[in-house]
């Protein structure tokens, strides 16, 4: 075992002990309610969190390769799951014995490592007795053996119990948040100390120039007042800066201190990557390897929660996109074993870079191009005159997905789509490269708090907002005609690149002011970068850049378009934090008058949509049925394969929904004959199945369903999404 495996273990294991001893307090204080007289809802409540924190041990201990607890935890287990039953009556003895078991968990949590082996023929006793108890209902007494401490004349080599407390304590989450929010607000105590700082040196200097005024020079009285007056003046001056330094200071290390509370190593987070790559990569008949680099950095707790979802789907995607199967990475003269690498590292200004990269296929661009064109994301003209940086901005696009078939791993088109959102709401930036055949990389820019943002100040309509700097590629100052329209819609050119303009104050939806008088013709710019989107937008003034508090806005506020906090300033005025991937949407969305228009009158004239819904149970049928009709479908039900089939081929639908086990003819086969049938053979086919193997999926995927979902995991939103996206 390597130092950092040994030093893994060893943080795993004082983590158990902390939930063990939770679990273990929570299981005895549940024992000794029910030893006492309480109603029957009562004793069902306590029997069955007595259950379930058993359970929760029984995982934990199972974890940490402590079979003893494990298999103690398994006969608590099943002793309770009984007793819901009825099968097991309480009595002195079961309590006794349940209060042995207990104590004997804890014996060998104030042990240590060396002192399992100590425990196991105690412990089979033990695993005896409560067998018997779910057996024979009757238990003899059991003589526990006096505490380990007792037993052993040696020191133990690893004290867990004092290791964890000695330097740890668990205090909740919301109670540091608190405590971060309080701390934070003393920074906006100090800058109104420091604009109180400035107010006075404001006054002096009025005072000194007020002294050598005709008013104050007549009378020597008058001079000597002022003399003084300076003087006390610049005392508290020089008094009030040193008490404002002494805060500054006392807040900036108070700050620091009580947000490390609040980081944690990026370990936490990729540590449960390994074994989802084991389970998809053996799920899908791949050899696939992970390696973790940089895992000891840290970053803000409230970061790494909201980072586990896009890195989850970012580890999907390598697996299910990019790496191939072993034997056509044998035939690319490739190892068998696909690699992906996860390597996290410290950039300056505080911020954090993730670059997640893989060895496999690739993106192909052109696929990309007709996948879009496919779902009407870009025309047949956008198609041949895309940049490769403008079809790199299309991965990012909900609904663009170049996987053949839609499973519960892939196929939708969302994945990217959510990384891209979830880190541009936390202020940081998603960038990719890739190469047919060889691989693709990642990149995530990350800030490594939430607390303070770097922000431009921009003036609009009279108006101060705030836009996070890390989004903001450019500001320039441009002429009014420099303002192109093409295709109803204004742009501009930037580094021989067009790019989309509107004014924030459209965007924004507030009244627009007049133009200054001296910069008439002129129009201040900042673009943002958003995934490999750029957007222009205009304003009245650019005033200055600086690091801001970010404060909340409040739940009755958390759903405001283009809004991502606020921040005081030293005068106590609130300023918006625009959120810049809200912006950008908004802005994607600005259309013509001619366009919505078209758009309308394009809504009036399209029919509804009809489906075929095959399945041989009549529940399921109906479910899929009330469904499908709920959300404004047309239905058409079939009792299998075969009258499927019949009733396709004599109508116009717009999709099939279908079982695969069916009698007279399965989904396989019926999707088979629709793909060799001229009329139907572009028809979506959608299949909802028990069926969860591999090979089920590969079968789908080989006779042309265009979606596979397990009945396992349905979802009627899953499945009106598919549909929805398929017609």
């Amino acid at each position: 075992m390597d130092k950092k495996e040994a030093e893994f273990k060893k943080r795993l294991l004082a983590t158990f002990q902390i939930e063990a001893e939770e679990h273990i307090t929570a299981m005895s204080k549940g024992l000794l309610e029910l030893e006492n007289p309480c109603s029957l809802p009562e004793q069902i409540e306590i029997v069955e969190n007595i259950y379930r924190e058993a359970h929760s041990l029984k995982g934990a201990s199972r974890a940490v390769n402590i079979n003893e607890i494990e298999s103690v935890c398994s006969c608590f287990e099943s002793i309770f799951a009984a007793w819901k039953e009825k099968k097991i009556e309480s009595s002195r003895k079961l309590f006794d014995t349940l209060h042995h078991a207990t104590d004997y968990i804890s014996n060998i949590l104030s042990g240590s490592e060396k002192d399992l082996p100590q425990f196991r023929e105690h412990g089979l006793k033990i695993h005896e007795q409560l067998q018997e108890i779910l057996v024979f209902g009757e238990e003899p007494e059991i003589q526990l053996q006096k505490p380990v401490e007792t037993i052993i004349d040696e020191p133990s080599e690893i004290d867990y119990s004092k290791q964890v407390s000695s330097d740890t304590v668990r205090i909740s989450k919301a109670k540091l948040d608190s405590l971060l929010m309080q701390t934070e607000e003393m920074l906006s105590i100090n800058l109104k100390l420091k604009e109180h700082n400035d107010n006075l040196r404001d006054i002096r200097s009025d005072l000194i120039a007020t002294k050598y005024t005709k008013y104050a020079g007549i009378n020597k009285e008058n001079l000597e007042l002022f003399r003084k007056l300076d003087q006390k003046m610049s005392v508290l001056i020089q008094s009030s800066e040193k008490h404002q330094r002494m805060v500054s200071v006392m807040v900036n290390n108070l700050l620091m201190d009580t947000r490390k509370t609040l980081m944690l190593p990026f370990s936490t987070l990729l540590e449960l990557l390994p074994k989802l790559t084991r389970d998809l990569s053996r799920d899908q008949g791949k050899l696939v390897e992970i390696e973790l680099q940089g895992s000891e950095n840290e970053i803000d707790k409230r970061i790494l929660e909201e980072m586990k979802v896009p890195l989850i789907h970012l580890v999907r995607n390598c697996i299910d996109h990019g790496i191939e199967r072993p034997e056509e990475r044998k035939r690319l003269n490739k190892p068998e074993t696909g690699k992906i690498v996860i390597s996290v590292r410290q950039l300056p200004g505080k911020k954090v870079e993730i670059l997640i990269s893989d060895d496999g296929a690739g993106i192909d661009l052109n696929r990309v191009k007709e996948a879009a064109l496919k779902h009407g994301i870009i025309s047949g003209t956008e198609k041949n005159t895309l940049k490769t940086e403008d079809v790199k901005a299309l991965i990012y696009r909900s609904g663009v997905s170049t996987s053949p078939i839609i499973t519960d791993i892939s196929g939708r088109g969302l994945g990217l789509a959510i990384v891209r959102e979830k880190i541009e709401r936390l202020g940081g930036t998603v960038s990719i490269e890739t190469k047919l055949l060889q691989g693709t990389r990642l990149y995530i820019t990350l800030p490594m708090t939430l607390a303070t943002i770097k922000g431009v100040f921009v003036l609009t309509s009279g108006q101060v907002f705030v836009v996070p700097s890390a989004n903001v590629k450019r500001i320039v100052r441009i002429t009014k005609n420099e303002i192109k329209t093409v295709e109803n819609k204004q742009v501009i050119s930037f580094n021989n690149r067009t790019i989309s303009f509107c004014l924030l104050s459209d965007i924004l939806e507030i009244h627009k002011s007049k133009e200054k008088e001296g910069e008439r013709g002129f129009i201040h710019v900042f673009i943002l970068e958003s995934g490999e989107n750029l957007i222009a937008f205009g304003v009245d003034e650019i005033l200055y850049e600086q690091e801001v508090l970010v404060k909340a806005i409040g739940k009755l506020l958390t759903r405001v378009r283009n809004n991502d906090g606020a921040t005081v300033l030293g005068s106590g005025k609130v300023v918006p934090i625009l959120n810049v991937m809200d912006l950008v949407r908004s802005a994607v969305k600005v259309v013509s008058t001619a366009d919505l228009a078209s758009e309308t009158e394009e809504m009036a004239d399209k029919k509804s949509k009809s489906v075929v819904v095959a399945e041989d149970s009549i529940t399921a049928r109906m479910l899929l049925k009330d469904i499908l009709e709920s959300a404004g479908y047309l239905v058409k039900t079939a009792v299998d394969g075969a009258d499927a089939l019949s009733v396709l081929r004599e109508g116009d639908f717009d999709i099939l929904v279908s079982d695969i086990d069916m009698p007279r003819m399965n989904g396989f086969d019926l999707t088979s004959n629709i793909r060799t049938d001229k009329k139907l053979a572009e028809l979506p086919v959608v299949l909802v199945t028990a069926l969860k193997s591999r090979e089920d999926r590969e079968r789908g995927m080989e006779v042309g369903a265009n979606a596979y979902i397990e009945k396992g995991s349905f979802d009627p939103q899953k499945l009106l999404g598919i549909v929805n996206r398929l017609i």
